[in-house]
């Protein structure tokens, strides 16, 4: 019998479930939920155990993860579900989810309210980082809490940083994406510009990754079909950081600029071309889809 701590994973899509396998391969006891069966079935086969509901994920739990899409999911999940009076006391609670800053500081204070610890832990590193167990986390909350997650966050990834109170992880992670966003955005215009001028892709992306323009879009997640075989775009921008996802957080980054006043005119910029990306039927497929924006068929 493991001597680790008993882990409660909510939340089993694209990051979740590399999350939760990586805790269970560590040798931690995994207790998962998620609404997708089908998701369940591969957590399972990974070896994490599945609890009928997010309630019984937790009970038992001394530390309980969740991995979910948007502010509204992280709100319901704690606060309108019951699910922080179901945690043991004296629990750490870890949310991995890039939600609104005042969203991870409200659930921070209920979860302080019954005695519970809890850190925003927003990650970066997209669906390959948490496959390989590479992720950055990126941590908002007491330094004291972030100390007993140490452990938990090292079997998942490799480079934590504390960035403050109660979120200001989440702060930091929609700083980083919308800078991702912006980037992904003109490097594919920059490729489409290329390509349209008769330039092979593969090879003006090889010149960019050790170049001036190198990014992460230009080595690992580059938007154009072929040019990296383990790309999203090279799988018909299949998996990966969804479209919806991006817009979501560049809402988000816009949100926060408005509440202290700070200009963003790119990250602007930036959500209305996923907006676009959106509204022309590729919110579902990765980010890196914003390219057909400006590619010529």
């Amino acid at each position: 019998m493991s001597t680790l701590p008993r882990i409660a994973f909510i939340g089993l899509g694209n990051m979740g479930a590399p999350m939760a396998a990586n805790l269970a391969r560590a040798g931690y006891p995994v207790q998962a939920f998620d609404l997708s069966e089908a998701a369940c079935a591969a957590a399972r086969q990974a070896g994490a155990g599945i609890a009928a509901s997010a309630i019984e994920a937790v009970k038992g739990a001394a530390v309980v993860i969740s991995m979910l899409p948007a502010s509204r999911h992280v709100e319901t999940l704690y606060l309108g579900q019951g699910v922080l009076a179901a945690i043991e006391p004296g629990a750490l609670v870890i949310d991995c989810s890039t939600i609104a800053p005042a969203s991870a500081q409200k659930v921070a204070q209920a979860a302080a309210a019954r005695g519970l610890a809890m850190i925003d832990a927003p990650v970066s590193g997209g669906v390959a980082g948490a496959a390989a167990g590479t992720l950055t986390f990126i941590v908002g909350g007491e330094a004291a809490a972030l100390e007993r997650a140490r452990p938990v966050l090292q079997a998942m990834g490799k480079n934590i940083f504390h960035m403050g109170a109660a979120g200001a992880g989440q702060v930091a992670k929609l700083c980083n994406n919308m800078a991702l966003g912006v980037i992904m955005a003109v490097t594919g215009e920059a490729i489409a510009l290329g390509v349209a001028h008769g330039l092979d892709a593969k090879t003006l992306s090889q010149m960019m990754a050790v170049s001036t323009s190198r990014s992460w879009a230009t080595e690992v997640c580059n938007p154009w079909p072929g040019v990296l075989e383990n790309a999203p775009s090279s799988r018909g921008y299949a998996g990966g950081f969804g479209s919806d996802l991006m817009l979501k957080d560049l809402g988000l980054a816009v949100e926060a600029a408005m509440g202290v006043g700070n200009a963003i005119p790119l990250g602007e910029m930036a959500r209305n071309l996923y907006a676009l990306n959106q509204q022309a039927g590729r919110g579902g497929l990765d980010f890196s889809s914003v390219v057909k924006l400006v590619a010529k068929e």
